[in-house]
């Protein structure tokens, strides 16, 4: 019985790893995992499979051996300057779109054969812009959605502060403006700070996280966070065969936050 169950993890290119005392799962995808993923939703080589699925589908990989702590500043930085995000300065009100944490807490009641390694490093969270996104389906009034992409988007003009999406989302990925942000960051301006005119502020009451740089997307560029540190961050066309990630994901070994929800996140860690 345990071994046909092992030979069905390694038909399927993935290996599960029960946490010490029974009290989590741990995914472990193995290179060449995401190839036969992408099959299945409909981007093959080829025939009418490939025809099926989306023509894009965006995600990020991060390389967690390639961080230090100067990087993560750096990563962190350019994304809240490029969007706006206040600096309230207490964990009460913070409003984060990627920020770091520790494995622990990230990967929490796992156990693999790379926790030696893996222990006490940085890990850059953001939101996983889920291919089956559970915050879309609890949002009473469509203000954050799924574009074709993948993308998952938030429109904070119709956002009306219910927090379910906050509720729904297992990773913690949202904020929420408890207090005006226009405020802060005029404060944080008449110290020095400069604002990315180019992004819209937001208003009191709704809830904002990392969209994976739409904006410079629409403009043919890279995410802020990859230009900031190209040899840690990589980003690309999932459903694309030829695309960078699915060179990288195929011949690196990665992990994907709590896969067992059914979310399919679309942020990879690469060990």
């Amino acid at each position: 019985m345990n071994m046909d169950r092992r030979k069905f993890l390694k038909a399927a290119g993935l290996t599960t790893l029960v946490g010490l005392g029974g009290k989590g799962i741990f995914e472990l995808v193995k290179p060449g995992t995401v190839e036969a993923e992408m099959a299945h939703e409909g981007h093959g080589h080829g025939g009418h499979e490939e025809e099926a699925g989306p023509k894009v589908r965006w995600a990020m990989l991060i390389d967690v051996m390639a961080l230090n702590k100067e990087k993560v500043e750096k990563i962190v930085h350019t994304c809240h300057y490029l969007h706006n995000v206040p600096n309230w300065g207490d964990p009460k009100n913070e409003i984060k779109w990627i920020w770091e944490d520790e494995y622990e807490h990230v990967f929490p009641d796992s156990y693999n054969e790379y926790n030696h390694i893996l222990e006490g490093m940085p890990f850059l969270l953001m939101c996983n812009h889920c291919d089956n996104p559970p915050c879309v389906r609890v949002c009473p009034v469509q203000a954050t959605f799924k574009r074709p992409d993948g993308l998952v988007a938030q429109d904070y003009h119709r956002c009306i502060g219910c927090r379910f999406c906050m509720a729904a989302c297992p990773y913690g990925s949202r904020s929420f403006n408890w207090l005006d942000p226009r405020v802060q960051l005029e404060k944080e301006m008449a110290q020095g700070r400069k604002l990315n005119k180019r992004f819209p502020t937001r208003m009191r009451g709704v809830v904002e996280k990392c969209n994976f740089c739409v904006e410079r997307l629409a403009e043919g560029k890279q995410p802020g966070c990859v230009e900031a540190a190209p040899d840690v961050m990589f980003f690309g066309n999932l459903a694309d065969p030829n695309s960078n990630v699915r060179k990288i994901l195929k011949e690196r070994i990665s992990l994907r936050r709590k896969l067992e929800l059914g979310t399919k996140p679309s942020v990879f860690y690469l060990i």
